[in-house]
């Protein structure tokens, strides 16, 4: 089969219906096309940058072109793998440009979060920042801003990129692989990423309303105390 037939039969694949996946996954396709396996790479490094860009679909698109020929499923994985990675690293020194202190004087200008939030934060990081590291690079919309946090605790960049490199190597041949094996039918992969990615989703709304929630509960708490305690002084004074 000549390269323009696998480029035809892949984008075929990739337009099985009118969605704007489908139309990224045609994008997908033509990057991949003028610059063979490093335009998965290219694609998935975008996918760490701007999460909106599903990594669910550009590597089952890496995996159905390598079931095509255009390329070895080893170099569809290991240039995926190299994409995270790389992206990963751009926002790991985005955190340690950050860092705690600058964090945590934006923190204490915003409502209901301190600085004192960020110190805890960094805290918990350095105790369990291994584990949050590998296992988030494979949950959705974790597997990108996890390596901020990373940064702003300043792991150490070695450990970070094995952490990194281990966790997108198993999430990413997954993905691919089950490209390579559903050839055209790799859309049944994005169905079942889009329910694990609206779980994920729902976890996190959750997580951040009961936060706000008892936020909002403690400020209230503390403003009652100190009306209370101005209120006693008040009297104690007049008394006097």
């Amino acid at each position: 089969m000549t390269e323009q037939m696998q480029a035809a039969t892949i984008r075929a694949a990739a337009q099985s219906d009118g969605s704007w996946l489908s139309a990224l996954a045609d994008w997908v396709v033509s990057l991949m096309e003028i610059i063979g396996p490093p335009g998965a790479a290219v694609a998935v490094g975008l996918d760490n940058l701007f999460p909106p860009i599903p990594s669910e679909v550009v590597l089952p698109m890496a995996g159905l072109a390598a079931s095509r020929g255009s390329f070895t499923l080893f170099e569809a994985i290991a240039w995926t793998t190299f994409g995270s990675v790389f992206g990963a690293y751009i926002l790991y020194f985005l955190g340690r440009w950050l860092g705690a202190e600058r964090l945590a004087r934006i923190a204490d200008r915003l409502p209901l979060v301190s600085g004192e939030d960020v110190e805890k934060s960094v805290a918990w990081f350095e105790r369990h920042g291994s584990v949050a590291v590998f296992f988030g690079r494979m949950v959705p919309l974790f597997r990108s801003l996890i390596s901020i946090p990373a940064g702003v605790a300043k792991m150490h960049w070695w450990k970070f990129g094995l952490l990194t490199t281990a966790g997108s190597l198993i999430w990413n041949s997954i993905f691919v692989l089950a490209g390579f094996l559903l050839g055209e039918n790799w859309h049944i992969v994005e169905q079942y990423a889009e329910i694990f990615q609206m779980i994920v989703i729902v976890v996190v709304v959750v997580a951040i309303v009961w936060f706000v929630v008892v936020r909002v509960r403690a400020v209230i708490r503390d403003r009652r105390e100190r009306d209370a305690d101005a209120s006693g002084a008040s009297d104690d004074s007049g008394s006097s």
